[in-house]
């Protein structure tokens, strides 16, 4: 079993490189009952880096968000699959933040599913090229927070503090941003995701600043107004049944390509233990069936999802995709279990303001 070492928060954008920081996080992980310890670093320290990423992105015509492709790192289980291992368990009482944009919404039966205004792409660069992921908007005091994945921000190939020029479009389609550029200020990881990379949590809690509207480049406003933002949900009982959804791109093992990852898709399922793997040192993750490619990555898992209102409960995001019966196509993701130690990095993260940029 790997030793744990989840007492300690550390932001995306942190230099973890630092051996007396990782010889800390060892040893108060004797102390059970040590506190995480929240800190804050900027994505974009100033309004003026933050205006030269979203030109980058919306000049020409939005040309370097065409040119993105899905993020190359996101992660797959090789091998079959033995669901059932997980350590993933409440580690105290169950909490909700509700989410925001349609309180005055009466929920109704509807046939479809309707999809969230809240998903979208965040875009960012890796060696000079342009990659995305799956994100959404997430409730927070000042409307202004994303939920993805940690490996969507931090680059865990490279060892590097944050993937570059990090920006959230929410509604994203072949270049359009219906709602504005959304430029990451702050972004939140647990400890051990950032420094050894423990993709129990795979997560990322990031600030962004007022969007851009890309057609005046006036302040669009506040992403939480604009899309609503989903509610949080931790230590939840396993075995409820919750929408994924995401922008799934990739192939499947034996090769099929069914998804383009321009529009969204979605996944319903119960939630269960999903199988221990060693390679992301994922000891406590939760799966459902999905047979989404790479592409879906950061995603959310809503749990309480209603049609009507597009809105529910962030349970968890996808961090890890597999074929549990070995036949070449993708059946399961896989998320890191919102536990306790996920509310503290959530609730720095959503308490934290970001302004405007213009």
């Amino acid at each position: 079993m790997t030793i744990r070492a989840k007492h300690l928060i550390l932001p995306l954008g942190a230099a973890v490189t630092a051996t007396g920081m990782i010889g800390a996080a060892l040893t108060s992980s004797a102390g059970a009952t040590a506190k995480p310890q929240p800190t804050n670093v900027s994505l974009a320290s100033s309004k003026g880096k933050a205006s030269d990423t979203a030109k980058f992105w919306t000049a020409n015509g939005g040309k370097q968000l065409r040119a993105a492709t899905r993020y190359s790192n996101d992660s797959s289980v090789n091998g079959k699959v033995k669901f059932g291992g997980s350590d993933a368990a409440p580690d105290g009482k169950t909490g909700t933040v509700p989410p925001i944009g349609q309180e005055k919404v009466t929920p109704t039966k509807v046939k479809n599913v309707n999809l969230p205004r809240t998903i979208g792409k965040v875009f960012f660069r890796v060696n000079g090229k342009p990659y995305w992921c799956s994100a959404s908007s997430i409730q927070s005091k000042y409307h202004n927070l994303v939920a993805t994945a940690g490996h969507c921000v931090y680059n865990t190939d490279l060892n590097r503090e944050t993937l570059d020029r990090w920006v959230f479009i929410p509604g994203y389609y072949q270049g359009k941003a219906p709602w504005g550029v959304y430029v990451g200020k702050s972004a939140y990881t647990h400890y051990d995701f950032a420094v050894y990379e423990d993709y129990d949590s795979d997560y990322a809690f990031v600030t962004v600043y007022n969007g851009i509207d890309v057609r005046t480049w006036k302040d669009a406003g506040r992403l939480g107004d604009n899309v609503g933002g989903q509610g949080f949900a931790w230590n939840q009982k396993i075995g409820k049944p919750v929408y994924v959804f995401g922008y799934p791109a990739g192939p499947h093992p034996d090769g099929d390509k069914p998804f383009t990852g321009v529009t969204p898709k979605w996944c319903y399922g119960n939630t269960k233990p999903a199988g221990v793997t060693a390679a992301y040192k994922a000891e406590a993750q939760i799966a459902v069936k999905c047979s989404m490619t790479a592409g879906a990555a950061g995603g959310p898992w809503i749990s309480g999802y209603s049609s009507t209102k597009r809105l529910g409960y962030v349970n968890g995001v996808t961090s890890l995709i597999g074929d549990s019966d070995g036949n070449g196509r993708y059946d399961f993701s896989s998320s890191p279990y919102f536990d306790s130690e996920t509310y503290a990095v959530y609730k720095k993260a959503a308490n934290l303001w970001s302004g405007s940029i213009r």
